[in-house]
């Protein structure tokens, strides 16, 4: 039974403020793997404390400050769009699920994953520096040829 949406509300808000799109259904999901060119990142929001104290103000940061980003950034939330997490789990070949978790694909490839383990205990600002090094490996080359 999936989380009441009064209760995940704030904590969709945090990335949806960030401009990433929330994806509640499989169709949504297939939609943003299957029409992105270039990389797209992919995050398994959590009602989970890890979530709220470090990924998404990880997340923030690393938006905030970085000169190269993804080319699109999506989210499903694991407990409540069901569906839709396990749908982009589908793409997270070689991964247990995991939440909270951000992958990186490119052309429906999975190319970076960051598990639960690998956020879990960290700090925001830790979590950030990781993910800036991961825009850059999967989205720098390309990024770089266009300016």
């Amino acid at each position: 039974m999936p989380y009441p949406e009064i209760m995940i509300h704030g904590m969709r808000a945090e990335l949806a403020q960030l401009g990433i799109e929330e994806t509640k259904t499989p169709e949504a999901v297939k939609e943003a793997v299957e029409n992105t060119d270039g990389t797209l990142m992919v995050v398994v929001n959590s009602v989970c404390g890890c979530a709220a104290g470090g990924v998404r103000p990880g997340i923030a940061m690393a938006l905030q400050n970085s000169s190269v980003k993804p080319d699109r950034a999506i989210t499903v939330f694991a407990g409540a769009d069901i569906d839709a997490t396990d749908t982009a789990r589908e793409y997270f070949t070689g991964y247990a699920p995991s939440s909270p978790s951000i992958a990186f694909l490119r052309d429906g490839k999975l190319v970076k994953m960051f598990e639960r383990r690998d956020l879990e205990g960290r700090h925001p600002a830790i979590i950030a520096e990781a993910l800036v090094e991961a825009f850059n490996e999967t989205s720098g080359a390309e990024q770089a040829a266009i300016a």
